[in-house]
């Protein structure tokens, strides 16, 4: 069995190896190559050729060697093609097709200041669309120092990897995303890309207290409403009436 790989929405052509055929045969199939989708034969000396609708329009055969070249070709192309050859004797031979799409270029982000610690410069997290065999990697200069992929294209349509960069690390990093047929390379600009403004990362531990003060805030306007509420329904029905403010103060005294 011949197994070839190819990039989607390319050509590509089935060598049979044979010459001087008077007949030949190409059958496809996702798993069993079962299904008819080319005949050609010399009959009363004119060649007759038929193509399957499947392919039509887009299957080429070479009537001498009985080569078959398929443009345009996708993914839903990928699978088993068998060939049978009629010269003075009848052959066979099978190719196993697999079509992938070209991958996409990694995207590099930087993290939050918040998760880099005191002995590193930054953290950068590089992701990729995922498909089928894709892999992403880290390089340090030529050298893969992490790879990350999943076949579970359904639970993980993305891949992600992060990178570490310790103080004054003047090394030259990439991320590269690839599958058997295709490769893109992302280059890490470190002083672009680690460089914090003043007061990242801590500006949300800053906002704490703040939020803290608001919420009891809040809550006390809540409990006042609610203690004018009750007193004038008390009001309403002849009751004495005190002071919400005496009142909730007589509230803070009974919780102490």
């Amino acid at each position: 069995m011949v197994r070839l790989q190819e990039v989607e929405r390319t050509t590509i052509t089935l060598h049979t190896g044979i010459t001087g055929i008077q007949r030949v045969l190409w059958f496809y199939g996702p798993e069993k190559a079962e299904e008819k989708i080319l005949f050609s034969q010399m009959f009363k000396g004119e060649t007759v050729t038929e193509i399957s609708e499947r392919f039509k329009e887009r299957l080429q055969l070479n009537r001498t060697s009985g080569d078959l070249t398929i443009r345009n070709i996708n993914r839903n192309d990928s699978g088993l093609y068998l060939v049978q050859v009629l010269t003075k004797l009848l052959s066979a031979k099978t190719f196993s097709v697999r079509v992938y799409a070209p991958v996409s270029a990694p995207v590099i982000t930087r993290g939050d200041r918040s998760s880099v610690s005191s002995t590193e410069l930054c953290v950068l997290w590089c992701s990729v669309e995922n498909g089928d065999d894709v892999m992403l990697s880290w390089y340090r200069e030529t050298e893969r120092i992490s790879n990350t992929n999943n076949t579970n294209l359904s639970v993980h349509p993305n891949l992600t990897l992060h990178l570490h960069l310790t103080q004054n690390d003047s090394s030259t990093y990439s991320c590269v995303s690839h599958n058997p047929v295709s490769s893109k390379n992302t280059s890490v600009n470190i002083t672009q890309l680690c460089s914090y403004s003043p007061g990242e990362g801590v500006r949300s531990r800053s906002l704490t207290p703040a939020l803290i003060s608001s919420g009891v805030l809040v809550l006390l306007i809540l409990l006042l409403a609610t203690l004018w509420i009750q007193q004038k329904k008390k009001q309403l029905h002849g009751e004495s009436i005190i002071s919400p403010c005496l009142q909730f103060g007589s509230y803070i005294r009974s919780v102490q």
